[in-house]
Formats: C-alpha cells, structure tokens, sequence
C-alpha cells in the first residue's frame, strides 16, 4: 500500500426534506390531502376508487383443482398391448406407450370400455372403475388392493 494509492472516504450526504432542509413547510408531503396529514393510513390495495385487483379477481367464476385428472385407460387397449398373466402397472404402460408420464402426482384410472379376455394382474397404484373390475375378474384377472 502506497501513499498514492489511498482513498479519502466520502463523507455522507444528508437527506434534506422539502425546502430547507428539516422542518421546511410542507416537509416533503406535498401541498394538502390526505397522505399530508399526519397519522394518514392508507390501505395498499386502495386505487382511487376503481375495482382493484382482488376485487376482480373475485368476480372470476370457477374452480380449477390443483391436483390433474386422472388418465383414462380402456379395456380395449389394455388387451391389445398385454399378454396373458402380464402385470399392468405404471412403468409397463408408460413402456407399451399408453401413457405418456408417470410420476407421483401423474393417476391412471382403467375404464370398463370394451371387452377384455386376457388373465391380466392390475398393481395397487392404479385406479379401476366398477364395470372394468368386474369385466377383468370375470375374464379371470385379478385387481389388487391396497391395504
């Protein structure tokens, strides 16, 4: 470090508000009004009187769920694309492409369209509707249950 090389700090400006400096007539706040006066609160989501935002956003109608819908799988497809005694499950309907993701949040719901003759073992984490359950019990597949 170097005589040249050294720095004078520079001394901090003082804020002045309104004309000369503290106490100048207004003091900042502008001429009269409401935000002039002291002890003013006024509310954030106040615009002058026009609807705000959440005042819109209340007149919006309807309900969108976070959680998706389940993805429909037919009975149909599930005889063209599986063997006999095949396990039917997430992965292996994502592999034979009748699903395009699979992930936690992801349902797949098996819907009782068409006819089903092969003996097929459909997983837990799969959903089956009434008509499809008893369409694969009585082809003699089994559906099994979560506990």
């Amino acid at each position: 470090m170097q005589i040249n090389t050294l720095k004078v700090k520079a001394k901090r400006k003082r804020k002045i508000i309104g004309r000369g400096g503290k106490t100048g007539t207004t003091s900042g706040r502008g001429m009269n009004g409401q935000k002039s006066r002291s002890g003013a609160k006024i509310d954030p989501l106040f615009e002058g009187g026009r609807s705000t935002l959440v005042d819109h956003m209340k007149k919006k109608r309807g309900f969108k769920s976070r959680s998706p819908k389940a993805i429909p799988v037919s009975l149909e497809k599930i005889e063209n694309k599986f063997k006999d005694g095949d396990i039917v499950d997430c992965a292996s309907l994502k592999k034979a492409g009748l699903v395009k993701s699979v992930g936690k949040k992801v349902r797949i719901k098996i819907l009782g369209d068409g006819e089903i003759k092969k003996k097929v073992t459909v997983a837990k984490d799969i959903q089956v509707s009434a008509s499809a359950k008893k369409a694969l019990e009585k082809a003699g597949g089994k559906v099994e249950k979560d506990k």
